[in-house]
This record gives structure tokens, sequence and C-alpha cells, in this order.
């Protein structure tokens, strides 16, 4: 395990503690938060595009923090090819805690024999590994979700257990689906429900605040913008029905995709994304080479969400509560 002060850029002047993007040695996308105890844990795919490349992922990483400005490297957690059902792709996840372990559910795709993506299921007895395939199968593939329109829907796992004990997954790319998990989380417990809001295009993330279901997920309304912005929902159920509540970040900088993770921590909510701004000695942002950032997030009275700016300073300087 390698400490990582947020102030070590990797070139330029040094930035503060907390700054964005928080990670700088290496390139990161699709944050995933968890909080356990006095530490905050951050699951991100690792992003290696080279040349010519859209995406290389292969592995995933975790980091934690007890300040939010200093990060530990863990290292790799798990590999694509460590569930021997995958081929390629160490797409989106996000690690839960559940009867005393933690599980682990990833973006992949799946070899030949179910073609297109799918959602695997891993488990650890640490929340920095190393997690191991749950089933040696996938929990969802795309022959699952038959009426999609494209072959790779089936991706961005989102977990959340409600307050009474029920562990449920949502996912999806254009459309967004819903199910419940069995107590044994590697199995589904029930059918698969559609929830699609307005400019779904992926990334769902799902967390409860003051009695309300919150569905924050990347949108993209192809009539007016050529990137995605982070949008979200709310509900009393979450069966639905879904509110759309509208944008609650712009687009990221110099990137196509932004993925939300939205943890609280030590009373304070956050909300990391990804962009595409840094710049690690001659390789520059990219689609494929990305760069996770935090902001700190606001629940307004009413259940809406205060707009977020995304910023350099990131949670290096105070809230503005």
């Amino acid at each position: 395990m390698v400490a990582l002060p947020s102030h070590a850029p990797a070139q330029g002047p040094a930035a503060p503690p907390g700054a964005n993007p928080i990670i700088r040695d290496r390139f990161t996308a699709d944050p995933a938060p968890l909080v356990i105890g006095d530490r905050l844990y951050l699951y991100v795919g690792h992003d290696e595009a080279g040349p010519g490349e859209m995406f290389n992922m292969r592995e995933w990483l975790v980091y934690s923090t007890a300040d939010m400005r200093h990060w530990t490297d863990h290292g790799p957690i798990m590999a694509v090819t460590d569930f021997k059902w995958a081929k390629k792709d160490a797409w989106a996840a996000q690690a839960i805690a559940r009867n005393g372990r933690y599980w682990f559910y990833a973006a992949v795709e799946h070899d030949d024999t179910r073609p297109g993506k799918a959602i695997g299921v891993a488990v650890s007895d640490s929340p920095t590994g190393p997690f191991v395939d749950a089933r040696g199968s996938a929990l969802i593939t795309n022959a699952m979700t038959p009426k999609g329109t494209h072959s790779w829907e089936d991706i961005d796992p989102t977990v959340l257990t409600d307050d009474d004990g029920t562990t449920w997954i949502a996912w999806g790319n254009r459309q967004a689906y819903i199910a419940r998990l069995k107590p044994n989380m590697i199995e589904l417990d029930g059918p698969i429900t559609e929830i699609t809001p307005p400019h779904f295009e992926e990334g769902p993330w799902l967390h409860k605040h003051g009695g309300l279901y919150y569905l924050t997920y990347a949108s993209l309304d192809r009539t007016l913008h050529s990137d995605e912005r982070v949008s979200y929902a709310t509900a009393r159920s979450l069966r639905g029905p879904w509110t759309y509540r509208g944008e609650l970040t712009g687009s990221a900088r110099n990137s196509f995709t932004i993925h939300p993770g939205i943890a609280e921590f030590r009373g304070r909510w956050y909300l990391f994304l990804h962009n595409a701004a840094l710049r690690i000695g001659d390789r520059a942002g990219a689609l494929g080479r990305r760069a996770v950032t935090v902001e700190y997030l606001h629940h307004n009275r009413d259940g809406t969400l205060r707009p977020v700016v995304q910023t350099d300073a990131g949670v290096s300087v105070p809230p503005s509560d």
C-alpha cells in the first residue's frame, strides 16, 4: 500500500490537498465510493488507452482516505480475467458491505457463449480485496434484457441496501433496469424492471436521503448536447415511480463520458465524477484516459439537489453551506 498525498500532481505546480483530480499518477474513471467506519474507499476503473484506442481497461483499483484530502493506494483488487467467463473490459463497478463481507458488482464483456456486456459479482473479506468471482458465471447477461436496443446495455451496476434489509441492483445504458438481490447477494430475487428516466444514458447511482430515493445518472439530451451531463430523479420507493428532477452538473472537461458516485462521509455528502483534464508526462487526457474528481453535494429541504459546479479546487476549500 502506498500513501498518495493529493497535492502530488503528475506535473506542474503543486495543488493543495483535496484538489482535483484526486488521483494524479494514473488515469482513473467510474468512481464508486464505499464508507466503512472512519474511512472512505474509492473503487475506480484503470484507463490505459494508448494512441488510437477508445478504451483499454483491464483491472479495478481501490484507494482510501480518512480526510478526503490524502489518499492511500491499495493497488489492483481484481482483473477482468479473474472472471473466467469474461474476455475484456473492466468497466464500471461498485462495492457494498453485506453479511460481514464485501461484494463487488462489475461490468465486463462476456465471452462468445453469451455475447454482449454482462455484470459479474465478486466477493472479498476485505474492502481492499483481493476479490474473487462469487458464482462462476454472470449475474446479468444481455439475454436477460431482450427489449434493449443494443448489446452493451447491461453495464454500470449500482447497489443499495434498503432500510428493510433488502438489497437492490440497478444498471443500464440507454435503458435503466432495477432488480432485487437475494440475501446471498449472488442471485436475482424477482423480475427485472425497466425504470428509464428522461435522457438516461448510463452510469446510474442509487442513494437515499430524508426518506427519498435518488437515481443519479449520466444523461444525454441529443437534441441539445454532444457530451454527457449528470441528471437525477427521485422516488418514494425503489420500485418507482421516479420523478425527473433535471440536471445536476454540466459536462466533464475534455470528456464525452461522466460518471456519478455519491456518499456521505463524516457528516458531509460528496459527489465523485471523472473528467479528462489530467496529463501524465506525454499522455494527455482523452476518452480512454480519464481522471476522478470530487465535489461537495448538498440536499435541499424540498428534496432537490443543489446544482454542482465542477472545479479544480474540489474539496481543498470549505463547502459553501
